[in-house]
């Protein structure tokens, strides 16, 4: 139990590749997650080097809030009568 790494949510698994023509690609676990194209690639590039990558490509694909499902079930907007 003493080497076991500990818990966390942070994402993990991202990676990304710069296209001949300037477009960003990313990926999650080896596949296609997104595309950055133009400003946005340029903005993603100058990011990257100062914020965690992993988390910074999370936030641009959609896949960053994972481990709310159980409180956002009870929450009153997502009561179904």
């Amino acid at each position: 139990m003493g080497d076991d790494p500990p818990v966390t949510n942070a994402p993990e698994g991202f990676t990304y590749r710069i296209r001949k023509n300037g477009d960003v690609e990313m990926l999650h676990h080896g596949r296609p997650a997104g595309v950055l194209r133009g400003a946005k690639a340029a903005r993603f590039l100058a990011d990257v080097d100062n914020e965690d990558p992993q988390e910074l490509m999370a936030r641009l694909t959609g896949n960053y809030r994972h481990g709310n499902e159980r409180a956002a079930k009870n929450h009153p907007r997502n009561r179904h009568p």
